[in-house]
């Protein structure tokens, strides 16, 4: 089971990807198209091009997981834009984008904020 934490970098890949790639060919494309690298740790997001699903590679240490989401009706309506390959995203915000919700329009607590001395 993975376990997301607030301290996870989470990379989310801005455009979409052949979903025949498994493990090999998803790490290949972190080190490719994304410039990173997939023995870091980071928790790398892919969508498919109709937005109805998405997978998520992350090392542990040990080895690679792989988890696969497909939506049973409707798209995901949020992805990440621009330039840059990817785009980060914070655990709580990723938690919102795997519900199908748009983590830009949520209204939540920081993060991290200082508690008074």
């Amino acid at each position: 089971m993975i376990q997301i934490t607030p301290h996870m970098r989470i990379l989310v890949a801005v455009e979409a990807i052949d979903f025949r790639a498994g493990i090999d060919g998803l790490a290949s494309l972190c080190r490719e198209r994304l410039e990173a690298d997939p023995f870091s740790g980071s928790l790398f997001v892919f969508r498919n091009r109709a937005r109805t699903a998405l997978k998520i590679l992350v090392y542990d240490g040990q080895g690679f997981w792989l988890c696969h989401k497909r939506l049973s009706s409707g798209r995901f309506a949020f992805w990440p834009d621009g330039t840059a390959p990817t785009q980060g995203l914070q655990a709580c915000e990723l938690q919102v984008l795997l519900m199908a919700g748009n983590p830009a329009q949520t209204r939540a607590a920081p993060a991290w904020r200082r508690l008074a001395a």
